[in-house]
């Protein structure tokens, strides 16, 4: 397959650490152009890691003939504004996550959904650790799935960081409780039909430093799980049914290019004597992501998580905020 032509919007940190260099080991991606409002910053990046044209604005790389997909890794307030200027100018696009500041955001989204292919950037949708995961929950290898619970944690008081930074959508659950959310919606194969969180806040940044969730997907199953950004490092997943328990050890961290693995567990003993692990070969989640991109571009496979998915995502997160305005349950 030819590989698919791709540009970046702006020079974030999550691109040129991580994105970037694992999709230019892909084999489907063709990273061509990078674009940042200042072009010293984007050519200093370019030639740092090899990208063949820097752009001083986003338009023009988004008027380059030749770049046909676009990875968007603004601040989370940019995220829908260039996802429809690069579709409006005929780019495919993977957005990273959050994909908007909300449901009706994400929505205007739609308007273009028809023309290019659109994709939020959840990563660990690609990595085999959650693809099996996923497969044993379907077996019915765990009996029926009950509850999923999980932490997700760092700590960052930095002034200048985006994640400490309102306006532009800081915070625990625009940065880190999407994932949480996202898992409990792939791994119930559902959407949640109600939630309730508790929320608290940073006194001077006024950004969400932890929250914890209640999320009903009806039928007996609960999504539980608690995000910061000012705890200890941490983070693990328990996927629990009526028969068994998967843990997954580095759940949204996952080592790039490195092993992972998983913990099942019959609950026959307390003491961890009952668990059996299993070790999955390396891998790096962001080329994988890459290569389904760029193949669904390349029309050999079906898109598997569009817009709807993003807006679906994001009516969760709305609920969780609108409940803590309320202190109450808010359905879906």
């Amino acid at each position: 397959m030819k590989k698919v032509v791709w540009g970046v919007l702006s020079t974030a940190k999550i691109g040129w650490e991580k994105v970037i260099p694992a999709m230019q080991k892909g084999d489907y991606c063709d990273i061509r152009a990078i674009a940042s409002r200042s072009l010293e910053k984007g050519r200093v990046l370019a030639d740092k890691l090899g990208i063949a044209k820097a752009y001083g604005s986003y338009e023009e790389l988004l008027a380059d003939p030749e770049i046909e997909a676009v990875y968007n890794p603004l601040p989370n307030d940019q995220h829908v504004p260039l996802t429809l200027m690069a579709a409006r100018a005929g780019k495919h696009v993977l957005c990273e996550k959050p994909f908007a500041m909300n449901a009706t955001q994400a929505a205007e989204v739609r308007e273009v959904a028809n023309n290019v292919h659109i994709m939020e950037a959840f990563m660990v949708r690609f990595h085999p650790q959650w693809l099996q995961v996923r497969e044993r929950v379907r077996n019915g290898d765990l009996g029926d799935l009950r509850v999923i619970q999980a932490y997700f944690a760092y700590f960052n008081r930095d002034v200048n960081n985006i994640r400490n930074k309102l306006d532009t959508g800081g915070g625990a659950l625009y940065d880190i409780g999407c994932y949480p959310i996202v898992v409990g919606r792939f791994l119930f194969e559902s959407e949640p039909k109600r939630v309730m969180a508790m929320f608290d806040r940073d006194p001077t940044f006024k950004t969400d430093r932890t929250v914890s969730a209640m999320l009903d997907f009806g039928e007996g199953r609960q999504l539980n799980f608690t995000v910061s950004t000012q705890s200890v490092v941490y983070q693990r997943v328990q996927v629990c049914g009526t028969k068994k328990r998967i843990e997954i050890q580095i759940p949204f961290n996952a080592p790039l290019g490195g092993e992972t693995r998983v913990f099942l567990d019959d609950g026959s003993t307390l003491d961890g004597s009952s668990v059996s692990t299993q070790t999955l070969p390396a891998c790096n989640m962001y080329t994988l992501q890459g290569d389904a991109f760029s193949r669904v571009v390349r029309g050999e496979l079906a898109l598997p998580y569009g817009v709807e998915d993003a807006i679906k995502n994001m009516r969760v997160i709305d609920a969780l905020f609108g409940s803590e305005k309320s202190g109450q349950w808010i359905n879906i």
